[in-house]
């Protein structure tokens, strides 16, 4: 373990707390939403930090209570109760260690930088709304309207001087996080000068003890499974995707590379522990770990001391952690929007291919009116059709007579589902000679499909009764090709470059 200097322990050891403070809202609000009990958040928020923080793949990350983990579950806790959540995320938990032994983290490099550029900006946008709800006072009926006019103001105001500091600050020293000098002066005004605002405690209590084990109080039947299993495997889905997804963003962000492979078996094993401990379960979360980055806490001493920092508050520290105001959080947190949003894109949106831009667009909007799973895997989609579009494109031939006055095509550019149609146009079986070539040099021939094409054509010639001979193809394209005897019927010519002699004519 390489050993940290004086500087860097102060560094994350204070970034551990400003994220603590940070998180303590956003896990009540979150358990609120699941329609959970407060401390179900504050819980996960501790477990799945601290797990995370010490055996995920990337130091700096932090993990926690999430909101898009909260909307999947309100449903099951709606429906069947607070047990089945836990049971739900166990088996998340289970899943997602699957998904690590599987070595499948590594997919996620596959994103493309549009979705990734769609995906930051839809959660600094969520990020920014959500904050708006914190504006709001809940009334009879169990309703919630705004604030009163002079509260919105002072709130307001709260808010300004919170950002303020957080911007102005640095300028003048960075011998402390201007995010937590930010939060302790304003909750020091607030205090002295006895200020009504809103404060972390009108969310809800956030006293409490250790958490304690327990099994789910559910049966162990094919029937708890049944009802639990479709929303294990959308948490698990949703929770890989954004810590992954996260990951690569820090990754970015850092110049440094993580391991999705171990950041998901941590990530698992975290919620496997979270749901026997009364937790809610939990992912990356961009917001406090773009808190972190910002601050230059870059390692796990970082995360451990936001979780010990969670547990202290539950512990010793309730009555002053209630007592902060929502003003200072919230202005953390609209600046952590800000320094989300990736404000470059919007310049260069007109620079960049249409479908890069739309592709963008989509993924950001789908991720503020939907979900981020449901927005990286339509971006996913989009990016793989334009893609097999603009090469299904890029399949062209020229034609000649070689000395033994075959007539030979000469193909560039790749053989797949999408180009196959084309395929079939370049040839004309009535119109050429008894024996002819289809080179390969340039060409590949990418799956099944192309197989099917090139069947096809032999079909074409063979009725025609004409020879078709293929020439010069790669060694993948021959394995396909041997894969498929008895389907392809053509000759595969002498390649000395290859060293095939092959007759597939049978």
């Amino acid at each position: 373990m390489i050993a940290l200097s004086t500087q860097e322990i102060k560094t994350n050891i204070l970034s551990g707390l400003t994220v603590a403070l940070a998180m303590v809202p956003e896990a009540i609000a979150f358990a609120l939403v699941a329609q959970v009990a407060p401390l179900v958040g504050l819980y996960a928020a501790f477990i799945v930090a601290l797990i995370t923080s010490g055996f995920g793949g990337r130091p700096g990350m932090i993990s926690g209570a999430t909101g898009a983990l909260a909307v999947v579950s309100v449903s099951l806790v709606v429906t069947h109760g607070v047990e089945y959540l836990f049971a739900a995320v166990v088996l998340m938990g289970l899943l997602q260690l699957l998904f690590a032994l599987g070595q499948l983290g590594k997919f996620i490099r596959m994103v493309p930088h549009p979705v990734m550029l769609g995906f930051v900006n839809g959660l600094a946008i969520v990020i920014f709304v959500a904050q708006f709800e914190h504006f709001k006072v809940a009334v009879p009926g169990g309703t919630h309207t705004w604030m009163t006019a002079s509260a919105l103001y002072v709130m307001g105001a709260l808010i300004a001087l919170t950002v303020a500091i957080i911007y102005l600050l640095p300028r003048l020293t960075k011998a402390l996080p201007a995010t937590l000098i930010g939060i302790v002066v304003v909750s020091g005004l607030v205090a002295v000068m006895g200020i009504d605002s809103k404060t972390v405690g009108d969310l809800g209590s956030i006293a409490g003890g250790l958490p304690v084990f327990h099994l789910p109080n559910v049966p162990f039947n094919l029937e708890t499974l049944r009802i639990v299993f479709p929303y294990s495997l959308i948490l698990a889905a949703v929770g890989l995707i954004e810590s992954l997804l996260t990951l690569n963003l820090v990754d970015t962000m850092t110049d440094t590379r993580g391991r999705p492979n171990r950041e998901s078996m941590a990530q698992g094993f975290a919620n496997v522990v979270t749901g026997f401990f009364g937790g809610m379960g939990g992912c990356a979360m961009i917001g406090q770990s773009m808190i972190n980055v910002n601050a230059g806490a870059l390692k796990r001493l970082s995360g451990i001391a936001t979780a010990l920092f969670l547990l202290s508050f539950m512990l010793f520290g309730s009555s002053l952690i209630e007592s902060i105001p929502l003003a200072a959080l919230i202005g953390v947190m609209f600046v952590v929007a800000e320094k989300t949003f990736e404000w470059g894109s919007l310049q260069v949106l007109h620079k960049v291919p249409r479908s890069d831009a739309f592709i963008v667009v989509a993924v950001t909007i789908v991720t503020v009116f939907t979900d981020l799973a449901i927005a990286v895997i339509l971006g996913v989609i989009i990016a793989a059709l334009v893609f097999a579009w603009e090469h299904a494109k890029h399949i062209n031939v020229k034609t000649y007579s070689d000395e033994k006055g075959w007539k030979v095509y000469e193909l560039e550019g790749s053989l797949f589902f999408a180009s196959v149609a084309e395929f079939q146009t370049l040839f004309s079986p009535n119109d050429d000679p008894d024996q002819v070539v289809v080179e390969f040099r340039r060409a590949r021939v990418v799956d099944h499909s192309a197989l099917e094409a090139i069947d096809a054509l032999a079909s074409r010639y063979e009725k025609a009764g004409k020879s078709l001979h293929l020439r010069h193809l790669s060694p993948d394209c021959l394995e396909l090709l041997s894969k498929a005897r008895g389907m392809v019927e053509v000759n595969v010519l002498e390649d000395p470059h290859y060293r095939v002699a092959d007759d597939m004519a049978g």
